[in-house]
C-alpha cells in the first residue's frame, strides 16, 4: 500500500520538478544579455536570496531525491517472482515425433525424363584434368 502511494507521490514530484525547471528564466537571459551587456556578473551568476522558484525547485529536488532512494529500499528488499530457467535439472517434456504414412512422404519418380533435376553424366566435370604424369618441379 505504501509502496504504491510512494510511487505516485515520486510521478507527481517528478513532474512538477520538471515543470518547475522549465518555467524558470536563467540568470543571463535577460534581453541585455545577448547584447553583451551580461559580462559583468560575477562567474557563477549574481547571488541573491532566493525567490519563489528556486526555494521550491530546491524543495521538490530534495523530496524527489528522498522518494527515489525510499522507493530503492523497499524494491530491493522485495521477493522476486520465481523464474522458469533457476531449476535446469528437471528434464522438459519431451515430444516424440509424429511418423506420417508413407503416402503423405515426398513422392519418387520413376520416370527421369519427367525429373526437373538435371541428369549429370560421371564421366563429364568442369574440373580439369591434372597433369601429374608430366611431373612438376
Amino acid at each position: 500500500m505504501i509502496y504504491e502511494v510512494l510511487l505516485v507521490a515520486y510521478l507527481i514530484v517528478a513532474l512538477l520538478l520538471i515543470g518547475f525547471v522549465l518555467i524558470q528564466q536563467g540568470k543571463g537571459a535577460d534581453m541585455g544579455a545577448s547584447f553583451g551587456s551580461g559580462g559583468s556578473n560575477t562567474v557563477f551568476g549574481s547571488s541573491g536570496s532566493g525567490n519563489f522558484m528556486t526555494r521550491t525547485t530546491a524543495i521538490l529536488a530534495g523530496l524527489f531525491f528522498l522518494i527515489s532512494l525510499s522507493l530503492g529500499a523497499m524494491t530491493a528488499n522485495r521477493e522476486s517472482a520465481e523464474d522458469e530457467w533457476n531449476n535446469l535439472e528437471v528434464p522438459a517434456a519431451v515430444e516424440e515425433p509424429v511418423e506420417l504414412p508413407a503416402d503423405q512422404d515426398v513422392p519418387v519418380i520413376e520416370d527421369a525424363a519427367q525429373s526437373d533435376v538435371p541428369v549429370v553424366d560421371s564421366d563429364v566435370t568442369d574440373v580439369p584434368k591434372s597433369n601429374d604424369a608430366e611431373g612438376s618441379n
